[in-house]
């Protein structure tokens, strides 16, 4: 059966192409269809893996191990387990908290992180960062779609909205005084792992006026200890989304300025965000990325504890929600064919102006000079648009207090979730920390067997697995691609995920974005006895 994986997945694109005569590239054919990328607005193609089959793109990785031609012989590139093994390392990271931030909680040890491209340019964000004005670290993993635009921005810039939000009356009386009188600010974050280069450099002033004006409202709120932490979650969210929003409506004069604005606020991003400051873990949620615990019971069994719901069309809440949002003689077109409008599958989601604003005022504004052709904006008013605003970026926030059985945070963007169930993180995660040595098995009760590790060992080697992965966001990223219907691995299969030519990788999985979080249990427990 695997030896036949790569020639099914890769022959199959192949017949895709076919049916799509016009050029060797999907995109051209896919750039109207960018909002969809998400939404899956009329699937086409072969839905073989996943439901994916309407969205364009590829990773971006080095030439001798991806192609953008569509000629047979391509199709028969395999890579070898090293290669396999420096692809899928290539954007990993691990830190140890303290060795990052003297401030940090005790109750954080270390994290570790990856990311897997599937568009191209990638659309998923990850983010890390420690309040510096406040106690807390901030970890956000943000999904964008119809372009990486908004995605970027919100990555960028949330968790500076969330910082402001925690901070003291006094705190941010010296933040406007700073300002005022043209002294540097008050550090207000310490990135751990930033999400990317900007592309925005050149329009961070707009961006800082509208956080000051933000903290200017707070200011006018008059409390002295600030918001807690689920309200200033809540706020930081719904007011970047205003803020994206309300950007393009103003008159800018800077062209570059406008530009990326009417990118950011006409694709979309769905996120989730996670604050931890000592035992108080909060997570603000806002669209289809996950975020679960990893808990280890006194008896050492393993389960799941899922910190977050998916805001789609199967969640009953949801769809609960936006009937009451709405009038009743929309009850059978808010949600159709399992998307909202029929066009977008999470239901909460950043930016996304098409499906908030009227159509008189995204006439009135696409109708002021702008090449949308050239910015790759999606012109489309789904049927049945009536009573907008229908998506929200209000996030779902869930507090938990950690407890000594608390092991690891695990976020990741729907890439993941897709093709991993909850319990099947938890068990790779945890097979992760036994092959580390960090749960080492009882030897003294099961004496080690020589023929059963040689057997082990042989398996490893035929899996292609010589070296074990060193981060847990690897082995969930590769299980993720390569495992079959059954949950085991397949290393033909993942060879061939790998190696699909960038115009058509999209069509079989998405980017994958994860960060796993280790807790310090002895810290947690000797704080839940204080």
């Amino acid at each position: 059966m695997s030896s036949t994986v790569s020639y099914w997945i890769l022959s199959s694109a192949r017949k895709t192409i076919a049916t799509l005569q016009g050029g060797q590239r999907l995109y051209s054919r896919c750039a109207s269809n960018r909002i969809k990328s998400k939404g899956r607005l009329f699937p086409q193609g072969p839905a073989t893996l996943k439901d994916h089959a309407a969205a364009c793109g590829g990773i971006a990785l080095q030439k001798a191990y991806r192609h953008t031609s569509t000629e047979e012989e391509d199709f028969h590139l395999q890579l070898s387990p090293e290669q396999v093994n420096e692809v899928l390392r290539a954007g990993e990271s691990a830190h140890k908290i303290l060795d990052l931030v003297s401030r940090a909680p005790d109750s954080v040890l270390r994290f570790e992180s990856n990311q897997l491209a599937a568009n191209s340019p990638v659309e998923d964000r990850g983010g890390i960062a420690a309040c510096l004005q406040t106690n807390g670290l901030l970890f956000g993993i943000f999904d964008g779609h119809g372009g990486h635009a908004c995605a970027q921005a919100v990555s960028e810039r949330l968790f500076y909205y969330v910082a402001v939000s925690l901070m003291s009356q006094q705190t941010l009386e010296q933040m406007e005084e700073a300002m005022e009188s043209m002294k540097p600010l008050l550090p207000i974050l310490q990135w751990l792992k930033h999400p990317g280069d900007s592309i925005y450099k050149d329009v961070t002033s707009v961006h800082l006026d509208h956080l000051r004006v933000y903290w200017q409202e707070l200011l006018n709120l008059q409390m002295e200890m600030g918001l807690n932490t689920e309200e200033a979650l809540m706020y930081s969210f719904q007011r970047l989304d205003s803020d994206i929003s309300l950007e393009i409506q103003a008159p800018l004069e800077d062209e570059m300025t406008r530009n990326l604005s009417l990118q950011v606020a006409f694709s979309g991003a769905t996120a989730c965000l996670a604050h931890i400051d000592g035992v108080h873990l909060h997570v603000a949620n806002a669209g289809d990325c996950r975020a679960i615990l990893g808990v280890q019971e006194d008896n050492g069994m393993w389960s799941c504890l899922p910190l977050t719901q998916d805001h789609n069309a199967w969640n009953p809440a949801e769809l609960s929600r936006l009937k009451r949002e709405h009038p009743e003689s929309e009850d059978k077109t808010v949600i159709m064919e399992n998307r909202l409008l029929g066009v977008l599958m999470p239901c909460r989601a950043f930016g996304d102006v098409q499906l908030k604003w009227s159509k008189e005022l995204q006439r009135g504004v696409l109708q002021r000079g702008f090449d949308t052709e050239a910015l790759n904006i999606y012109q489309f008013t789904p049927p049945h648009y009536y009573t907008p605003p229908y998506l929200t970026a209000r996030p779902e926030v869930t507090y938990h207090r950690l407890r000594p059985q608390d092991k690891f945070l695990v976020l990741a963007s729907d890439g993941l979730w897709d093709v991993l169930g909850n319990e099947d993180v938890v068990r790779l995660v945890v097979e992760h920390l036994a092959e580390e040595g960090q749960h080492k098995p009882d030897l003294a009760q099961k004496p080690t067997n020589l023929g059963l590790m040689q057997s082990l060992l042989q398996q490893r080697k035929a899996q292609g697995l010589h070296a074990a992965d060193q981060n847990a966001a690897t082995r969930l990223i590769r299980y993720a691609i390569g495992n079959n219907e059954y949950g085991e691995m397949e290393p033909e299969r993942l060879s061939a995920m790998l190696t699909l030519p960038e115009d058509l990788a999209r069509m079989y999985r998405d980017d994958i974005t994860v960060t796993v979080v280790y807790f310090n249990s002895d810290s947690i427990g000797a704080s839940s006895k204080g």
